[in-house]
């Protein structure tokens, strides 16, 4: 006994589409029957998956079971509804129609649950400790993410006008002649896109940075983008550079250092005795040694240099455990004020250039 057995006679009669009216009703109730149990099914799986993802450390497997939930209960639709097509006894023509609408709706969810699983890993790749310590990683982790999203759709699309009986060999050869006409229109953008990646890994900059670039530019990152970075010098305007070009300029990052060099050279008056250089040297180094941010007594450099053209020399080089500018310039200040204190209480003083001139009188003319 076939179904159609237990269906009162009026739903016989042919409806829309050649299908009779009973078929159209049980293809409701089949597309209602079908999302309720691919709901129960989804939340089955995902209840039994998260017993098992809980254990691990990482949230990753976690969040992606969170965000597959939509596509899971889409595809459960799908398959439960085909299972039940034949209860429905479809003329052979109409059921290969729902049939390819059914596939249709298959291949969009797995198009769903892909882009949902780049988000994902896009998502987590952005929390990572290494991309922290990379401002410019982000810019290019939203990038590629963008790049999968838009490979997985144009494929999806590729292969659904191949499954229509499209030429998709021709589609692939104009696209391909296209994308060379692109390149050769968007070179520059291309270029400074690969600079920007190229920032991204080699890590020459980041924003915040102190830095000069080549001799012309000096001042502090301000933002890297995917295009250009920009950089605000000492006198607040903003020179724009496109990646492109910065990634083959020479850069000096102030801010990778770990300590700042202090040095000077200061000259003594030529009355100063050896017994008052003395002094000075040894009050100069004392000074040094004992400062609380000295980071190497073993580096700590006191020479008497030269006797200059106007002054005796004295060089002074020291290495400060501090990477701020503004907390070294206030340790040079109060280094400075304590070598003129040394210089004063060994009774010298600094020198400033001078010359002598010698007047000689000329012998007086025989009358």
């Amino acid at each position: 006994m076939s179904l159609t057995d237990w269906i009162p006679e009026p739903l016989h009669s042919p409806g829309p589409w050649d299908l009779a009216y009973w078929q159209w009703i049980a293809i409701a109730l089949l597309l209602v029957i079908a999302v309720v149990f691919a709901r129960i099914a989804r939340w089955l799986f995902s209840w039994g998956l998260k017993k098992v993802v809980h254990r691990t450390v990482t949230t990753f497997d976690d969040d992606l079971v969170d965000r597959l939930g939509g596509p899971l209960r889409l595809l459960g639709t799908v398959g439960l509804f085909r299972l039940g097509m034949p209860l429905l006894e479809l003329p052979a023509e109409r059921a290969q129609t729902i049939t390819n609408i059914l596939l249709a709706v298959l291949a969009f969810g797995i198009v769903w649950g892909l882009l949902r699983a780049i988000d994902v890993i896009i998502g987590h790749a952005s929390k990572a400790a290494w991309v922290a310590t990379r401002p410019t990683s982000r810019s290019l982790l939203s990038l590629v993410g963008r790049i999968m999203k838009v490979v997985v759709v144009v494929i999806a699309i590729i292969s659904a006008l191949g499954t229509m009986g499209l030429p998709v060999g021709s589609l692939l050869a104009g696209l391909g002649i296209g994308g060379i006409a692109l390149a050769f229109g968007a070179q520059k953008t291309v270029e400074n896109l690969f600079g920007a990646v190229a920032l991204g890994v080699d890590q020459p900059l980041r924003e915040g940075d102190f830095v000069k670039v080549e001799d012309s530019v000096l001042g502090t990152v301000e933002a890297i983008g995917l295009r250009s970075t920009r950089v605000r010098t000492l006198d607040r305007t903003v020179v724009t550079l496109p990646n492109g070009r910065i990634s083959e300029m020479r850069i000096e990052t102030f801010a990778a250092r770990d300590r700042i060099r202090f040095a000077t050279t200061i000259g003594l008056v030529y009355g100063t005795t050896a017994a008052q250089m003395r002094q000075v040297l040894e009050g100069i180094e004392r000074l040094l040694r004992e400062h609380p941010k000295q980071f190497d007594s073993t580096e700590i450099t006191v020479r008497f240099l030269a006797f200059g053209q106007s002054s005796l020399d004295v060089e002074v080089i020291s290495m400060f455990a501090t990477s701020e500018i503004s907390e070294f310039r206030a340790i040079r200040q109060e280094l400075l004020l304590g070598i003129m204190d040394v210089v004063e209480k060994a009774g010298s003083s600094f020198a400033f250039p001078t010359r002598t001139v010698h007047l000689a009188s000329l012998p007086a003319k025989a009358a």
